[in-house]
């Protein structure tokens, strides 16, 4: 009964931050806190019923414990060797295969602590499933708050639309980036048929390897599906996602834009760049692409790592407490 009490709070919580804006990393903490609590509620009514719910919960459990110890790190070592093979080897392509490994080693040190092999080694091996926990709450609370950011919010209705840049081949537009110039050139034909003339911001500047500037082939790509040259802004210096949104503000601004903006990327950065939005103060809304199965657990991967980024000393004291604590209990 006390958890399902004590989920009102952050439940609570949630809804006030989803309601004065829906760019805050708070509310996915909330969330999570929020689902946690229902769970521990409904778990503690299982136990305390009778013949099938305890009965369902205990399978539930295993199910659970199978699906996140053996099941998900093969899945993510599977997709590991798929990116590597279909993406090349850098570093970013590495992160499935790194998770992967790193669930097993958390499951491996539980194995190993359930030997009892003494009070010292137990403690260290806590600490380092405390922090997995931890880990493993805000992965959760944040992909679950991006599938639910990037499923509510204004569809249409838009003056401006800017597409973010996800870099080139040579000088050939990639078939992520397509995907997100795709999504742009729908919204932008949608707002003609209602009668508007969105503007069309194409972001991106030229990278090392990469023949031109990523807008000028943005530009051209629009143009070829039937955009007016006159309805294209190139913005060609952006090389992050804050200088994306920075800059396209800068030449809306400079060309008196007062209305609607949508920025579009790809579904799995939608939610971390309503982050940088927000924090640039910008009235954006954000919207995502289609990706490729087979690129979205790297991808969210790499998001989390960029959000953790944005803060460090808030996510390393947080653990660090938990773990203080963690030790207290077991060792006094």
């Amino acid at each position: 009964m006390i958890f399902g009490i004590a989920a009102v709070v952050p439940a609570l919580f949630f809804v006030i931050g989803m309601v004065r804006d829906r760019r805050r990393i708070a509310n996915a903490v909330w969330l999570g806190v929020t689902l946690v609590l229902l769970l521990l509620w409904l778990v503690f009514r299982a136990t305390e019923a009778e013949g099938w719910a305890a009965v369902a919960v205990g399978y539930a459990f295993a199910a659970a414990a199978v699906g996140l110890g053996l099941v998900l790190p093969v899945a993510l070592l599977a997709n590991g060797v798929v990116m590597l093979k279909r993406e090349g080897l850098k570093p970013a392509n590495l992160l499935s295969l790194l998770a992967g490994l790193a669930i097993l080693g958390v499951v491996f040190a539980f194995v190993f602590a359930t030997a009892r092999t003494g009070p010292l080694v137990d403690a260290v091996i806590g600490a380092l499933l405390v922090v997995a926990a931890y880990v493993a709450f805000l992965f959760g609370s944040l992909l679950l708050y991006s599938v639910v950011y990037g499923s509510v919010g204004r569809r249409s209705g838009f003056d401006a639309v800017v597409v973010l840049g996800a870099g080139l081949i040579g000088d050939r537009v990639p078939p992520l980036l397509a995907s997100r110039l795709d999504r742009a050139l729908r919204l932008y034909r949608r707002e003609v048929d209602a009668g508007r003339a969105p503007l069309v911001v194409v972001s991106g500047g030229q990278g090392p390897d990469e023949a031109v500037p990523e807008a000028v082939a943005m530009a051209e790509y629009l143009e070829r599906r039937g955009v007016p040259a006159g309805s294209i802004v190139l913005e060609d210096r952006a090389t992050t996602t804050q200088e994306n949104l920075a800059y396209s503000a800068e030449l809306l601004a400079e060309r008196g834009w007062t209305g609607r903006a949508v920025a579009v990327t790809n579904n799995f950065h939608v939610f971390r760049a309503a982050v940088v939005a927000r924090g640039l103060r910008l009235r954006m809304q954000i919207i995502g692409a289609r990706t490729a199965w087979y690129f979205l657990p790297s991808a969210f991967l790499r998001e989390f790592v960029a959000l953790l980024a944005q803060n460090p000393v808030a996510h390393t004291a947080s653990c660090g407490l938990l773990v203080a604590l963690y030790l207290a209990l077991t060792l006094v």
